[in-house]
């Protein structure tokens, strides 16, 4: 028997043999020194106004309510675009079902071209980078990242976490589940890109503003 022989027989037997097999330890990048919510929500606006986003906090679902229709009005942003989640619903709930648009799977980048602004659930903040860990699951919700002018992401404070590798416990039995589909799509700030002359330009790739809607 050839060594090609016998590596394809031992592969033979383990996959006959349907020996479940156990994901590798999670290694730790970066030690967890488990700050408190609130100065994981203060290192994450830091953090995110650094690169150019905005951080706005609210104690409660009224006050974000108020803030966002401020934040509608000042800015003329209508019809909202929205991800079709839970936290997304109980916020825009007081909007006019005229100003409001929920993805639908016949939404084209050609359609969506003329969103002004979108609304996006964020399932993990991420405060070390100021990141946003958002689930798409239809390339609707990924383009609703993408596309408009201006983003903004909403999430509760119990999803704050200390940086990727605190999240990532949460994150890969999601990503190893066979039954769901999509995609994470971290977003860090708004779209940022230089040329030669180091002059900053925003808005070229993706959204021109990036606005986080910290509630709790």
């Amino acid at each position: 028997m050839s060594s090609r022989d016998a590596i394809l027989q031992r592969i033979g037997s383990v996959l006959r043999a349907e020996v479940p097999l156990s994901p590798p330890p999670i290694p730790e990048v970066w030690p967890r020194e488990n700050p408190s919510a609130e100065q994981m929500a203060q290192r994450f606006q830091q953090e995110l106004e650094a690169i150019f986003g905005e951080t706005v906090r609210a104690g409660t679902m009224a006050e974000a309510r108020l803030k966002l229709a401020e934040l509608l009005a000042k800015e003329n942003w209508f019809p909202v675009a929205a991800m079709d989640r839970p936290l997304c619903r109980e916020l825009l709930a007081e909007l006019a079902p005229a100003h409001v648009a929920w993805p639908s799977p016949d939404w084209t980048p050609t359609s969506m071209a003329d969103l002004s602004v979108s609304v996006v659930e964020a399932d993990y903040l991420l405060a070390d980078t100021g990141s946003c860990v958002i689930a798409c699951g239809t390339a609707q919700e990924r383009l609703l990242c993408y596309l408009p002018p201006a983003c903004l992401v909403v999430a509760t404070v119990d999803r704050l976490r200390e940086h990727l590798p605190a999240a990532w416990v949460e994150i890969a039995p999601r990503v190893a589940d066979p039954a769901l589909r999509g995609e994470f799509v971290i977003v860090t700030g708004p779209s940022r890109t230089a040329d030669i002359e180091k002059i900053l330009i925003l808005g070229v790739h993706g959204p021109k503003r990036l606005i986080a809607l910290l509630i709790g």
